[in-house]
């Protein structure tokens, strides 16, 4: 049974951080490439970050310079840390896995919601 976990999520003022983690089983991890998507509501799903297995990455404008996408092949989890953080950032964050082979959006996680408010 394939499973991504999602957890971190919370409510944080302006400025500061928060570090997602999604742990996975049931799934080849070194096969695939890891993301972080968020929606918020009443907007599309939007991709935040993107990770190969070998460590190669890649960031949405909005979050670049202030989000680090990072994964742990041996724990099979990857991490999104999330520094500077401001109030559209909110939404609810999704772990997903696309195989690297076919290119596929495999798998998804349950989200996690992160609020940025003071």
């Amino acid at each position: 049974q394939v499973q991504l976990v999602e957890s971190g999520g919370g409510l944080v003022q302006p400025g500061g951080s928060l570090r997602l983690s999604c742990a996975t089983s049931g799934i080849i991890f070194s096969r695939h490439v890891m993301g972080w998507y968020r929606q918020a509501p009443g907007k599309q799903r939007e991709l935040v970050a993107f990770i190969a297995s070998g460590g190669s990455t890649n960031y949405a404008d909005s979050v670049k310079g202030r989000f680090t996408i990072s994964r742990d092949n041996d724990k099979k989890t990857v991490y999104l840390q999330m520094d500077s953080l401001k109030p559209e950032d909110t939404a609810v964050y999704l772990c997903s896995a696309r195989n690297a082979v076919t290119s596929r959006l495999e798998y998804w996680g349950q989200g996690t919601q992160v609020t940025v408010s003071s």
